[in-house]
């Protein structure tokens, strides 16, 4: 299984689209095969679900994301999990031992449309 998780430094994201990199995992068997950072190529819509669908992802882990990202994984049959908060290599440990929970999307209404990691609102459309 290939999982993309929205990084920031050593941790997650709180926003998938802006955040500056991508950390793709591999894991089979219950083991780390690869682990590989790449930058964000840059948030328009519909472009990174497709990108990350193209690099073989199956799975994003991100602290949150907008309604219209979440279709968007969909539609390329990527699984998200959301709610995600703590540094990049306790995620992937908890990945590995099957104890990653999700939760309530981070991202506040307003905090992700355009790219940009000093944006501290988004703009697309609360969930309810």
């Amino acid at each position: 299984m290939k999982i993309a998780i929205s990084t920031d430094g050593e941790y997650v994201s709180e926003h998938f689209g802006r955040c500056p990199y991508f950390t793709l995992v591999d894991i089979e068997n219950g083991k780390l095969v690869s682990k590989k950072v790449i930058d964000n190529p840059g948030h328009h819509p519909g472009y990174l679900p497709q990108f990350l669908s193209e690099k073989g992802v199956n799975c994003m882990v991100a602290g949150g994301m907008g309604m219209r990202a979440k279709e968007l994984f969909k539609d390329v049959n990527i699984d998200i999990i959301l709610g995600v908060e703590g540094k990049i290599d306790s995620i992937i440990d908890k990945i590995i031992s099957d104890t990653l929970e999700g939760g309530k999307s981070l991202c506040k209404p307003g905090a992700g449309k355009g790219y940009g990691i000093d944006k501290t609102e988004c703009e697309h459309d609360e969930e309810n």
